[in-house]
């Protein structure tokens, strides 16, 4: 083991890193006194793990009706897989084009996709993270349609230009034999027919191959004689076709909502015209035209009516309806209506194959955010419940916890209550998406991912083992009030939508205490139990946070007060705690300012709990002198003091939640104590204003440029770099000046009230001493001015020493901020039992512990053998109870860390901004280790975590970079270029976790996961499910003795006899480019020709071949036996009649 002051040299570091490394600061510890760091670069490496959610944007899929996997292509080229629950699994087409067609190559391991681009490409499935085995990008042509037959190699591929091209999936070779547009259609034609909209052969012969024209025509093609055998003309655009099994009939889908039904060998007319949604007059006149039947499956059973399942084709006068699937079965037809657009459907069947009924029993419907199954076989075509996580996006995620390791008893005590929240009336058969094999993962602890959303729910997800599974739903707007309408909308709400949205939470896994901040300025303090109960009126404490200064100029100052500082350990101020439980009576009339008021309204009605988390207390920040309230940019809560804690750019406020009272409500400047270095100096008037008559901007939000310059530890100023504050300011109120509080910046702002754009260090050239920015008097001076103050970025509750100059540990609060202080705010708690709940507690600012750069993102504390500290809480007890239960699980209380011995530091205080870390030694709070993490960037989300027994620092940075830092010695370990950050909603839900997890969302309906653990990229390929299971192809239907006698059963045609390079020639160059793809080798040797079925056949042949053998052996032994018997005969008949004449035989 090295020792942590030990630098090592790590390869292949960026230079876009840090600029320096970890420095050991006076009053280091000593070489012997040195905490053994066990963490080196090589535990760490940074992967993929697996993907959750709905895909986003689908656009194609397919469904292998043998190994039951189920395909979905996206617009943006991602290839998701889903068999049963829990097998999952995600891949990207390079180009990122849209994926307009997926095919199976059923039973076989593999699956072809065609893009956008006019790309086809071959993916063997074969292996757990599957690849392209080969791709083929056509050059002259535009790839519309795509069609491979059961158990052929040879895949048609249909083009814009009305030609059909066919590929080898073999050897992904095209074929000399082309079918041209305009050999398919009559000579007579004179307009071109467009693009191919279906491909499909005919289910009784192969070499019948029918051909659908976007125009309305269709085409027989025959492949041997290379011509058109029938041509079906109809004058309406032609969607998609279906056969029935016995190939004689066909249907085709119109733009006009019509269906038409053609038998094949009478093309003058349609056997048949229908219009299923369409009105029939009475006088015998065509319908009504409905929009267009997209798509069409035509399905049979042996027992009874075939089905007719379409898409589309609902009547014009429906303009508010929803999208709906038809199924018609006999005389009956069911619509069901879906929630969003349909964009593709597939009807699951019994067989594989085309030539057999069919037997449909499952319809699977892929909607542009949800994936519906619908049982054909029940009466009312009941849906089949999901067995994937695709509700995520049900309401836009805001916020994202990520919790691993757990205590083991959480999962099932979730699991438990939100079993009960379950839908009923889905089909009670099994999942019918059922292929595939789980992992044999070894990683087996508790994970627990949280999301908070737009519509207030909170969602808590059991992601252990690679998996991911809801296990309960908590719905915060109940608490509130709602408005029936837009005109009941309460003119208070500071949000235009989404008020009840989810902001930040806070979440103690082992006290199941759970707080919640909404974008209404709200907190929710939410207890958990297992019974049931009515809460008569739900408590509620209003907490008024106004403004730290008057503004000279300010139009209304709002008769703002300084609360005085509290002494320390004495019981605060009368103003601080003096706030009404129940909402007040403010002045909301149109004559005066809002004062007073609350955002939201509580319901005034009983409540009802049902089992799982409860409200304990809801506490509202109010509307101040026309003021609407700031929004909480920080939160925590500490069950073992029964704190809640929360702050904005206002200041900070502390509520005891079970006496219910407001403990302490300050602004931010007043933590500093008096003779703190830091201190922030009144803002002097501003300068006059230019003629024009517009404000400059760009100082009056900042402080004197000797602000904040001096160090904790040593009297002697150090050069602040005011001109980059400034600038950051100014960024910031040009963010705010265009902000209207819409639902994307209240869903935004949750983790990005700080800076998120490419910062102002990469801008040189915006000096923030011109002058030139302006903006009009219109816009708000205080609401840009607050924007631009110290707002509390974190808290973290700890037992520490508050003060340099105590021994013993003392409950407390790291308060961190966005101008990069850390402040100590001490407690004094009463005793257990009833003393806690009649007592006050104490609470002392004791001013600055340290500054860092950039806003303060993540704090913890180490004790001195670098283990971590975490923060005390209480055993979880039910609070509905007996009184004895609860006593037996509230003594157990973690033991309080050891006091120190004079002059010696015994504690390590670990904290990160967006631009640097430092390690403070306690109490004498001096920096002893410090690292600037980034320069050009800055830190979007920073975590102090434990992976192999030992702590960490790790954080994503807004150029992408993903670093992690040694603990206490700041070493970098890992630094990874891992994604250029795209969009806010990656910023906003980066988290880091225990053992090496790390997830975001990567789209709003789609969480990746990540982890950073060596072990864990090493043991990846056994914890990933498979989707190929080794399955017995279904035997082909059996063809009966009339059809064999008079030819009436499938007729077979080989392919390769027609389409190969010895008949067909080969195909023109400039036309498509072979690619091989990444997989080759790999697929190769893994799957070899298998992936086509060439290994399995070539086995299959091998054994037939053997057993003809055998018979041939057989047969031979015998016609031995036979001949020699024959010549034994012939031997004793030559004997007898040897000496014989001819006359005497």
């Amino acid at each position: 083991m090295k020792k942590f002051n030990i630098r090592k040299v790590l390869d292949g570091l960026t230079a876009t890193s840090s600029s320096s490394s970890a420095a050991a600061q006076p009053g280091a510890p000593r070489e012997n006194d040195a905490v053994q760091e066990t963490l080196q670069s090589e535990h760490f490496q940074l992967c993929k793990t697996v993907r959750h959610g709905f895909p986003y944007q689908p656009s194609s899929m397919a469904f292998d009706p043998v190994q039951k996997i189920l395909a979905v292509g996206t617009q943006t080229g991602a290839l998701r897989l889903f068999g049963r629950a829990g097998v999952e699994c995600y891949c990207q087409h390079e180009s990122g084009a849209a994926v307009i067609q997926l095919q199976f190559l059923i039973n076989e391991g593999a699956l072809v996709s065609a893009l956008a681009d006019d790309s086809i490409h071959l993916w063997n499935l074969r292996q757990k993270i599957p690849a392209i085995l080969h791709s083929l990008k056509f050059n002259r042509e535009r790839i519309t349609y795509c069609h491979l037959p059961f158990q052929s190699k040879w895949l048609y591929i249909g083009t814009e230009r009305g030609n059909i091209h066919i590929v080898n999936v073999e050897s992904f070779t095209l074929s000399g034999y082309v079918i041209m547009w305009n050999k398919a259609i009559e000579l007579s034609t004179k307009t071109h027919p467009g693009p191919v909209v279906h491909i499909s052969d005919n289910p009784m012969d192969e070499g019948k191959l029918l051909i659908g024209f976007e125009c309305g025509v269709v085409v027989l093609w025959d492949l041997k004689s290379k011509k058109a055998d029938y041509r079906y003309n109809y004058d309406e655009a032609i969607h998609s076709v279906a056969w029935h099994h016995e190939g004689k009939q066909f249907v085709c889908s119109h733009s006009d909502g019509t269906l038409t039904t053609w038998n094949v060998r009478a093309p003058a007319k349609p056997a048949q015209i229908i219009t299923p949604h369409g009105k029939q007059p009475k006088d015998g006149k065509k319908p009504e035209p409905c929009k267009p039947i997209l798509k069409v499956e035509y399905k049979t059973t042996r027992a009874g009516d075939p089905f007719m399942v379409l898409s589309g084709g609902l009547s014009y006068d429906t303009l508010g309806r929803r999208a709906c699937l038809t199924v018609m079965h006999g005389k009956s037809t069911a619509v069901l209506e879906m929630d969003y657009p349909i964009v593709d459907f597939l009807t699951l069947c019994e067989t594989p194959y085309p030539n057999d009924f069919q037997e449909p029993y499952a319809v699977v419907v892929l909607l542009e955010k949800d994936l519906v199954v619908i049982d054909l076989g029940q009466i009312g075509y009941p849906i089949f419940e999901t067995p994937y996580p695709l509700t995520i996006h049900e309401s836009p995620v805001t916020c994202c916890e990520y919790f691993a390791d757990c205590p083991a008893e959480l999962i099932p005590a979730l699991y438990s209550i939100g079993s009960r929240q379950k839908r009923q009336g889905y089909s009670k058969k099994e999942w019918p998406i059922s292929g595939g094999n789980w992992g044999q993962g070894t990683q087996s602890y508790p994970e627990i991912i949280i999301t908070g959303h737009a519509d207030g729910s909170i969602k808590f997800w059991d992601a252990s083992a690679l998996m991911l599974q809801v296990l309960y739903k908590l719905k915060t707007a109940k608490v509130f009030e709602r408005a029936r309408s837009k005109e009941e909308k309460p003119s208070t709400d500071i949000v235009e939508e989404d008020p009840f949205a989810i902001q930040t939470l806070s979440w103690c896994p082992e006290s199941r205490m759970l707080c919640v901040a909404g974008v209404s300025a709200h907190v929710i303090v939410y207890r958990f139990s297992k019974q049931e109960i009515t809460t008569e009126v739900v408590q509620l404490l209003e907490v008024r946070m106004q403004s730290e200064f008057s503004e000279v100029d300010s139009p209304d100052p709002g008769g703002e007060q300084t609360p005085t500082l509290p002494t320390p350990g004495a019981p605060p101020s009368p103003q601080e705690t003096e706030v009404p439980t129940q909402p007040s009576t403010g002045n909301s009339s149109s004559d005066g300012p809002r004062d007073n008021i609350p955002c939201l309204q509580v319901r005034s009605s009983p409540l009802k709990q049902s089992p799982g988390y409860q409200v304990e207390l809801v506490i509202q920040l109010v509307w101040v002198s026309g003021e609407p309230p700031q929004q909480i940019t920080s939160l925590a809560i500490n069950s073992s003091y029964g704190l809640v804690v929360f702050g904005n750019s206002n200041g900070l406020a502390v509520v005891d939640y079970l006496q219910k009272t407001l403990l302490l409500n300050m602004g931010t400047s007043e933590l500093y104590s008096p003779s703190d270095p830091y201190q922030r100096q009144p803002r002097s008037p501003r300068k006059a204003r230019q003629p024009s008559g517009a404000l400059c901007d760009s100082n009056d939000g900042s402080n004197t440029s000797e602000d904040r310059c001096k160090s904790p530890t040593s009297g002697s100023t150090s050069p602040c770099n005011s001109d980059d504050e400034r600038k950051q300011k100014f960024i910031e109120k040009v963010k705010f000046k265009s902000r209207r509080f819409s639902k994307t910046v209240a869903n935004d702002f949750a983790k990005m009230s700080r800076k998120i754009s490419s910062t102002s260090e990469q801008k040189p050239d915006l000096d923030a001493k011109d002058n030139s920015f302006t903006r009009s008097r219109s816009s708000s001076v205080t609401s840009i001015e607050r924007e631009s103050r110290e707002a509390i970025s974190s808290f973290h509750f700890c037992e520490s020493y508050p003060r340099k100059t105590d021994s013993v540990v003392g409950p407390g609060v790291l308060v961190g901020t966005t101008q990069g202080s850390v402040m100590m705010v001490a407690l004094s708690l009463p005793p257990g039992g009833d003393q806690r709940q009649q007592q006050p507690v104490g609470i002392s600012s004791c001013g600055t512990l340290v500054r860092l750069k950039g806003g303060i993102l993540t704090m913890a504390m180490l004790d001195s053998t670098g283990t971590l500290l975490p923060p005390s809480y209480e055993p979880w007890y039910d609070p509905n109870a007996s009184d004895e239960e609860k006593e037996k699980s509230r003594r157990r209380r973690p033991a309080s860390p050891p006091s120190s011995q004079e002059g010696q530091d015994s504690q390590f205080a670990v904290l990160c901004s967006e631009k640097q870390a430092k390690v403070v030694a306690m109490p004498s709070q001096t920096c002893i280790y410090k690292h600037n993490i980034t320069e050009t960037s800055f830190v979007l989300r920073a975590d102090v975590v434990q992976m192999a027994g030992a702590n960490f620092i790790a954080c994503f940075c807004a150029n992408g970079h993903i670093m992690t830092l040694s603990l206490p010695s700041l070493r970098p370990l890992l630094d990874v270029n891992y994604l250029p950050l795209t969009d806010m909603r990656i910023a906003r839900t980066f988290c880091f976790s225990n053992l090496g997890q790390a997830l975001y969302l990567t789209s709003p309906t789609e969480i990746q996961r990540i982890t950073y653990s060596q072990e864990t990229c090493d043991n990846l390929q056994e914890m990933l499910s498979e989707l190929f299971t080794p399955v017995e192809t279904p035997e082909a239907p059996n063809r009966g003795f009339f059809k064999g006698l008079f030819g009436g059963g499938a007729q077979s045609l080989d392919r390769e006899d027609l389409f190969g390079e010895t008949t067909a020639g080969k195909a023109s160059r400039s036309l498509a480019q072979h690619i091989p793809g990444p997989g080759s080798m790999e697929g190769m040797k893994g799957a070899a020709s298998g992936v086509v079925g060439e290994l399995a056949r070539a086995r299959v042949a091998l054994d037939e071949r053997g057993q003809k053998l055998g018979e041939l052996e057989e047969r031979t032994a015998a016609m031995m036996a036979s001949a020699e018997s024959f010549s034994k005969h012939a031997h004793d008949m030559m004997l007898k009649y040897k000496d014989k004449k001819w006359y005497q035989l």
